[in-house]
């Protein structure tokens, strides 16, 4: 899995234990205590001298592949909107979906004549008359890289920049009447929101000074009048408009937003407007009237199953009277998948109306009055398909399975959906480089050709499918390049993060995860053990205190049924993972000695002083059941240090110094533990990194380092 699609460790902002003198020293120790331990001594400028020639030529391969980044198709389905970065920046295309082709297509721009900037995430006018996007294309009087919104008109073709703001823009939306454009907005950030990205620096009174809120901003296109839509007292995950454009749904928390997604709530608010249909800037709206939201559902305050579980993803019915939305537990904001639930948009009691589906919902959009289009994980595949609520039945019609990864940009899984019920959506698989494609569901047509000369360079795919401790598992496996049966071949067990996500086929990027190896000349299987998306809200809870126990057990049987059928060296076998799959990989090897060698990315060596550590802490009583305060012994259960003295399996780690969301202090820890014990190892901390790695060189690093590291530990004799 590419670290820019990580779904984390679990999940968003609590402050850590430690002071930031603390910390800086830490990892100062870290690096100092490396930098003398013999088999720490690599510097990050160094790792070239590592390298097999083949894993050189083999990124160099993967850079080459042309990602687009949003595809959005116009209400009437004849046009797509699609976007993806060239070396001068990002740039939005527009393609006939009935005749696509480089000759037909048309570039959007600013008209500001600027250059070496971006412009992405297009939508469209509800008319399909104009198309909404950001860009940091602006005229030289503005601030360099500041993203603003842009109209372009379908008309003229010709753009007109709405806004002058200072701060982080997301997830356009126009409103149905086609008079404001809302989005998600972070005034002055000085990063992205949420807990993926590196963190603040420590610096002041932790938790208090410089905590960015994240809001619903909108811009009337009429007079580009901006105004902030909801309170500085809520930070803004998700958010829709009412079908009446008075009214907005939203899923917010108290500040701070990267630590209170779990316990956000369902709120309603209403849109002022003046005489004229203008909205009403903010101090207007405080001199005259209360601006307050309407909390519709706080799940810790209700019974049933989704009682102080998520919820995301919410979306007005086309009458305004009900708001569907997605429940279920979810480790990570931004990663979703659960059941879907139907609410009264006054309030009310939520109703589940896919109880016991054995799929796990990611997206979805209202089609029609009693029509629900769904996106879903459901094993390892991506499933559409449309819910008739009359009959609480899929349309076998509306339906299919793609052994892919799907989405539109923006939310995991999105698709979009014209008045035709036709879609555009950017389909990656492990065999085929990422493209747009548009049409009717049955009969899709790629509209763009990006990586037609890209060839995998590893082995063929196949689905796995196992059963451990009364459940059905599921997993993807990967042949070697050039297979031959006559051969004896190593395996490479890489873990997902999460634990609620799940693997789904796509194109590697550069970046670290398990494809890669396969090219090598390693089996590579990926499983989706329990706690993973695809088979149900009951498999997906079934790892709730039970972390690496189970889900280790339903991999280590996965293992087994592969080693019965295939050429696999058992005296080569290695276990690698980022995020939760780096505590999966941690915690494994002092679980077994079964691995030869181990890769941990960003892992959790222990539970009980990580609560403390992290930036996400809200996540873990879900998980945990209590927080550690009140129940040590389930979090200690759990934790790789605890059994250190069993592990005998060289082990790399690495994580990036700024990580919120699994610290570096944890896999200091665990390296510091093997190191103590005469385990072979390696601690790799990189500077002014997040969760996800951005530097293009430390993503490169990691990989090489990775690949170097099973190379050298698992030899081929």
């Amino acid at each position: 899995m590419a670290l820019a699609d990580l779904r984390k460790c679990s999940p968003s902002s609590g402050f850590t234990a430690l002071t930031a003198a603390a910390f800086t020293a830490l990892l100062m120790l870290g690096a100092a205590s490396a930098a003398q331990a013999e088999s720490d001594a690599t510097p990050l400028a160094n790792v070239s001298n590592l390298k097999d020639p083949r894993i050189g030529s083999l990124i160099q391969t993967l850079g080459q592949t042309r990602t687009p980044s949003a595809a959005a198709i116009s209400p009437d389905g004849s046009t797509v909107a699609w976007s993806v970065r060239t070396h001068d920046g990002t740039q939005i295309h527009l393609s006939d979906v009935a005749n696509p082709g480089p000759a037909k297509e048309k570039i959007v721009t600013t008209g500001s004549g600027a250059t070496n900037c971006s412009s992405s995430d297009p939508k469209w006018s509800p008319d399909g008359e104009s198309l909404a996007f950001v860009s940091d294309c602006t005229a030289k009087t503005d601030q360099p890289g500041q993203d603003q919104v842009f109209l372009w008109s379908t008309t003229t073709g010709e753009s007109k920049q709405l806004t002058h703001l200072t701060g982080n823009i997301d997830s356009l939306a126009l409103s149905p009447d086609g008079k404001s454009i809302a989005f998600l907005f972070v005034e002055n950030a000085t990063r992205s929101a949420g807990a993926l990205a590196a963190m603040k620096p420590w610096s002041g009174v932790i938790g208090e000074d410089g905590v960015e809120i994240q809001r619903v901003g909108a811009v009337d296109i009429g007079n580009g009048a901006f105004t902030q839509l909801t309170p500085a007292t809520l930070h803004v995950y998700e958010f829709a408009w009412a079908p009446n454009s008075e009214q907005i749904a939203f899923v917010a928390a108290p500040p701070p937003g990267e630590n209170n997604w779990w316990v956000a709530q369902l709120y309603t608010e209403d849109i002022v407007h003046d005489g004229q249909g203008h909205l009403v800037n903010d101090a207007s709206i405080r001199e005259t009237i209360e601006m307050l939201p309407h909390s519709i559902l706080d799940t810790t305050k209700i019974s049933g199953p989704l009682h102080g579980l998520q919820i995301a993803v919410p979306r007005y019915s086309p009458n305004g009277k009900q708001i569907a939305f997605i429940g279920g537990i979810m480790s990570d904001q931004g990663s979703t998948g659960g059941d879907l639930y139907l609410i009264p948009s006054t309030g009310g009691e939520p109703k589940n109306i896919t109880p016991g589906r054995a799929a796990s919902i990611a997206y979805f959009g209202w089609a029609g009055p009693e029509l629900i289009a769904i996106a879903e994980h459901a094993g390892g595949n991506s499933h559409l398909t449309a819910l008739d609520l009359a009959t609480g039945k899929d349309i076998p019609q509306a339906s299919v399975t793609f052994p892919e990864t799907i989405g539109a940009g923006g939310m995991v899984m999105s698709v979009s959906l014209s008045h035709e019920h036709t879609i555009a959506i950017i389909r990656s698989s492990f065999e085929r480089a990422p493209e747009v494609w548009a049409g009717p569901l049955h009969d899709l047509k790629q509209i763009t050709h990006l990586n037609d000369g890209l060839k995998p360079a590893w082995g063929k795919t196949e689905n796995i499918e196992w059963t451990n401790g009364g459940f059905k598992v599921q997993g993807w496996l990967l042949y070697p390049a050039n297979y031959d049966p006559a051969k004896k071949y190593p395996l490479l067990v890489s873990v997902h993060g999460g634990p609620s996500a799940a693997v789904t086929p796509r194109w590697p990027g550069v970046g670290y995860g398990g494809v890669p190896f396969s090219a090598l000349g390693y089996f590579v299987f990926m499983p989706n053990p329990r706690g993973s998306y695809g088979q149900g809200e009951k498999f997906t809870q079934a790892n709730i205190k039970d972390f690496g126990y189970g889900d280790l057990h339903d991999i280590l049987t996965g293992m087994d049924v592969l080693e019965k059928r295939l050429p696999i060296d058992k005296n080569r076998e290695g276990l690698t993972g980022w995020s939760y799959g780096g505590f999966m990989t941690m915690f494994g090897v002092t679980q077994t000695t079964r691995f030869r060698a181990a890769v941990a990315g960003a892992g959790i060596s222990d539970w009980k002083s990580y609560y403390g550590e992290n930036s996400i802490d809200q996540w873990m009583v879900p998980f945990f059941g209590k927080t550690v305060y009140d129940d040590a012994d389930v979090y200690a259960k759990s934790s790789a240090i605890e059994y250190i003295k069993k592990v005998k399996t060289p082990t790399l780690v690495v994580v990036g110094d700024r990580d919120g969301e699994c610290p570096a202090p944890q896999s200091f820890e665990f390296w510091h533990a093997l190191r103590a014990e005469g385990v072979k190892t390696q601690l790799v901390i990189y500077p002014n990194e997040g969760h996800a790695f951005h530097d293009p060189a430390h993503r490169r690093d990691v990989l090489e380092r990775a690949l170097n590291w099973f190379e050298t530990e698992m030899p081929a004799k």
